[in-house]
């Protein structure tokens, strides 16, 4: 199978909200075409993240070799800098095996940074200022960002003050938008998006976090503060690891704590598909076989 164009080197991208069934269609592909799967998820870089997150366990990766999980301590900060270079570095391990990279996750600024090859501005920290955003809500933070950037501010997280406050710095300190795009596309791209009702994937939700509080979900938030994870880092971490911080610090009682977050996750599934919706280089699939056929033609392999 030649995984290379006339000039740049083919891989597959599979986008899509949370409980869509990413992951499993990407081990789909990876068997019929001899594929290697990159994580797209800017949480599953983490270890002990692993029931929260949805990481894909061993037996669901049906042998199938994945890269960037458990890449970095909780403690540390992982940037979309750090993982640009990591995932380009897995792309051409997986290319120099003549084998078929597969992009996959729900982290829009991450899969943007490998398929249009963002330039990350590189602003170092502003103590400073980032003392005087602290000051101010997240709504407040929001706000200003909003003012300073419209386009980032559709697509981030508007409750995490960590992140708003650097993307603020980054705003201001560049004098620029982000992110600002280079010119020249590394590989020959076909997107494809994982499509779902929305009520199918509101029941999806629903059941998926049922499991993984059956599974242990809680446990593992009170073993990662045990280790030293503290619960502004963990709420840092938003969704499941927000509100369980916020369970076991008594914030919330276990009942508010299930409820928000199926609303959470819900509201996180949107705003997933409202950068997604942007790109229209994605073709939204229903079923493994349409999913399978375009591959097939995009690589030159007959399904």
């Amino acid at each position: 199978m030649e995984l290379k164009g006339k000039y740049k080197p083919k891989i597959i991208v599979v986008v899509g909200p949370t409980a869509s069934g990413k992951s499993d269609l990407a081990v789909e592909i990876a068997k019929k075409y001899n594929g290697e799967v990159v994580s797209a998820d800017s949480r599953q870089v983490y270890k002990g993240m692993d029931i929260g997150t949805g990481k894909i366990t061993q037996k669901e990766m049906q042998g199938i070799k994945h890269y960037l999980l458990d890449v970095a301590s909780p403690k540390t900060r992982f940037t979309v800098a750090q993982y640009q270079k990591k995932a380009n570095q897995a792309i051409g391990e997986i290319i120099k095996k003549e084998k078929l990279p597969i992009l996959c996750g729900g982290t829009g600024f991450y899969i943007q940074s490998i398929v249009d090859n963002i330039a990350i501005p590189k602003v170092k920290p502003d103590l400073k200022l980032r003392k005087n955003l602290e000051k101010q809500s997240a709504e407040e933070l929001f706000e200003q960002l909003k003012k300073l950037d419209s386009e980032r501010a559709k697509n981030i997280d508007k409750y995490n003050k960590r992140r708003l406050i650097r993307a603020i710095e980054i705003v201001l300190k560049t004098k620029k938008p982000i992110p600002e795009l280079k010119k020249n596309q590394p590989y020959d791209v076909l997107m494809l998006g994982t499509k779902i009702d929305k009520s199918e994937l509101k029941k999806r939700i629903e059941k998926r976090l049922k499991k993984r509080l059956e599974q242990g979900m809680i446990k593992e938030v009170e073993k990662l503060h045990q280790s030293g994870v503290s619960f502004k880092r963990l709420e840092e971490f938003g969704l499941e690891y927000r509100y369980i911080a916020y369970y076991l610090q008594g914030k919330i009682n276990e009942q508010e704590m299930v409820e928000k977050l199926q609303k959470e996750i819900e509201h996180y599934a949107k705003r997933q598909m409202t950068w997604f919706k942007k790109d229209k280089r994605i073709i939204w699939i229903k079923n493994k076989k349409t999913a399978l056929g375009l591959i097939g033609e995009f690589i030159g392999v007959r399904c």
